[in-house]
């Protein structure tokens, strides 16, 4: 085949690629936020009500206006004294939203449509005004040669009568689509004769607009855009261009932000989605990355509309009070490393992928961490060094590049340790022939230990150390003289507290050279320890853990009567 012809194709699939992105960088996007119920679907722990309060709050400092804060059942759910709460403290209930379903039960075949579903009862009662009215269009419980389309349409048309009649003259109504996939998939025609006739009625009687999901994952972007283009044509035929129309995403197979996307591209004009992806089928779509993709693409629609930068803190804090721990940390946009550095830009190709790639640590007013490892450059070593602990004269790109070399002869020793957090650059500085500085110590001594298990095993070296401390002066003063560490700590790594090297290597530990080891100096070594080694399973081991791994290969430039300091670098 030509190149010629192969070119332009090629630009033929680029320019209708452009014309999605230029779809995406002028949507003036509409998010119904769903943090409230999503989030808790399919968690091992429900919310409480205090967790319900406080994703409200999240989600409206996120600038979300459209919140879902209820699904009703014949049960009484946390939900229902959610919404009395919300009422009794004045809360504004114009733009909240429930769901109910159309059909209460389903007889033989045939729905009761006598009987007023409970979701809408327990909206009249409770004050809310805008019902999400689910319905199932592909279902067989439904004899649809008896109940037809036609049948379903005319009772969606009560539901939404009875909604403006009981609820509000202003109800914002919308119409889920629950089993869109299978709908279209089985029953399309169905499914496009719900949606034009929901488009014939007239302006006052029609909905808010249109919801659908694909729960599943399974489908491809491409599959459910051509079903979302196909619901907004219709839509579009019948005059109701004004309609919203809004997706939720599934992502079980990890297709979900794509095919998000692509229904974004094909006529929907929102999402509806929790803050975060928690929630069933290995979570969904969720509104903060959907959103920073607008964002990244250069949509200021959105950037007026919502807190933007906000939305990171809100992902995070949903997460943590859903399932009680925090993002995973490749989580994008709103995981820890989601703002990691990992290469030194400014040396790959002339510094152009910098300079075009958008700033996602800026955008949220952060620094954006450099992560250390054997890809990093002399330059992002130094300056991690610079940030955790301020200037020191030991900081030097020689140094940068001799502790670059030890890192290389751990992998090559089959020792495999980070070098990111504060601990670990710190004992890899200290074991590349730095001394450990007090500003190291004071950032240490402030580094969280995330284990329980972690933490009472440092608390029982604590008691050990204590012990010591008071036989010394009668009470607990964090420091200890060189016999008392020797006879309390290090007396089963070095044969006799008098022998020379004994007390090079309590030289060396002693990081203000003040004759005694601060409490604080030695705790470096043990988080450093429980935090690589987290499988640690008493006292002897983390003790035998720290001194071998970190301790004694930290303190070879005494032991060998080096200097303490980096070596050059070789720069031939």
């Amino acid at each position: 085949m030509p190149f010629e012809d192969v070119i332009k194709e090629v630009g033929d699939n680029i320019a209708q690629e452009k014309r999605k992105r230029a779809r995406l960088q002028d949507l003036d996007l509409i998010v119904l936020d769903n943090s409230i119920r999503e989030s808790t679907v399919g968690q091992l722990r429900g919310h409480t009500l205090d967790n319900k309060w406080k994703i409200y709050n999240e989600v409206k400092k996120c600038g979300f206006k459209f919140i879902i804060v209820a699904a009703f059942s014949h049960m009484t759910r946390v939900d229902d004294t959610f919404i009395r709460q919300i009422v009794a403290r004045g809360e504004d209930v114009d733009n909240l939203f429930a769901f109910t379903e159309v059909i209460e039960t389903v007889n033989d075949g045939i729905p009761d449509t006598k009987t007023i579903p409970v979701g809408l009862s327990k909206m009249k009662k409770a004050g809310l005004i805008n019902p999400i009215i689910e319905i199932d269009l592909a279902i067989d419980s439904i004899n649809w040669d008896v109940f037809t389309v036609q049948d379903m349409c005319q009772l969606l048309l009560e539901r939404i009568k009875w909604s403006r009649r009981m609820l509000s003259s202003d109800a914002k109504i919308m119409v889920n689509l629950r089993d869109f996939p299978d709908a279209m998939v089985y029953q399309m025609e169905r499914l496009f004769a719900v949606v034009d006739y929901l488009g014939s009625l007239s302006p006052a009687e029609r909905p808010f607009g249109i919801m659908y999901e694909e729960p599943t994952g399974k489908y491809l972007p491409e599959e459910v855009g051509a079903w979302t283009a196909g619901v907004r044509k219709i839509m579009d035929s019948r005059g109701w261009s004004a309609g919203h129309l809004l997706a939720h995403v599934h992502k079980k197979w990890a297709l979900g932000e794509m095919t998000q996307l692509e229904c974004l591209v094909n006529g929907a004009n929102g999402i509806w989605a929790s803050v975060c992806e928690e929630g069933a089928g290995l979570g969904h779509a969720c509104s903060t990355v959907t959103v920073m993709n607008l964002v990244r693409m250069g949509n200021a629609k959105v950037q007026e509309r919502y807190n933007c930068t906000l939305l990171r803190d809100a992902a995070s804090n949903v997460t943590k009070i859903t399932t009680g721990m925090p993002p995973h940390p490749k989580q994008v946009i709103y995981g820890e490393r989601a703002l990691d550095l990992a290469f030194d830009f400014g040396s790959i190709a002339g510094g152009t992928v910098g300079e075009t790639d958008f700033d996602l640590a800026e955008f949220f007013g952060e620094d954006a961490p450099i992560r250390i490892s054997t890809l990093s450059s002399d330059r992002m070593i130094h300056e991690r060094l610079v940030d955790l602990f301020d200037e020191d004269p030991q900081f030097t790109m020689e140094m940068a590049h001799t502790m670059k070399e030890t890192m290389l002869a751990d992998l090559t020793g089959n020792r495999k340790e980070e070098y990111m957090s504060a601990v670990g650059i710190a004992l890899l500085f200290d074991r590349s022939g730095g001394k450990l500085t007090a500003k190291m110590a004071d950032v240490i001594e402030e580094a969280e230990v995330k284990s329980v298990h972690a933490e009472h095993l440092i608390e029982e070296v604590r008691r050990i150390w204590d012990k010591w401390d008071i036989e010394e002066d009668k009470e607990v003063d964090d420091l200890l003289k060189f016999q008392s560490f020797y006879n309390g700590f290090m007396a089963p790594y070095f044969g006799c507290f008098k022998c020379r090297d004994t007390l090079k290597a309590l030289k060396a530990i002693n990081m203000d050279n003040d004759g005694y080891i601060d409490w604080n100096e030695f705790l470096v070594y043990l988080k450093w320890a429980m935090r690589q080694y987290p499988n640690i399973k008493d006292v002897d081991e983390l003790l035998s853990v720290a001194f071998r791994k970190g301790i004694i290969p930290a303190m070879q430039d005494e032991l060998l009567g080096k200097p303490r300091k980096a070596k050059k670098m070789n720069t031939k």
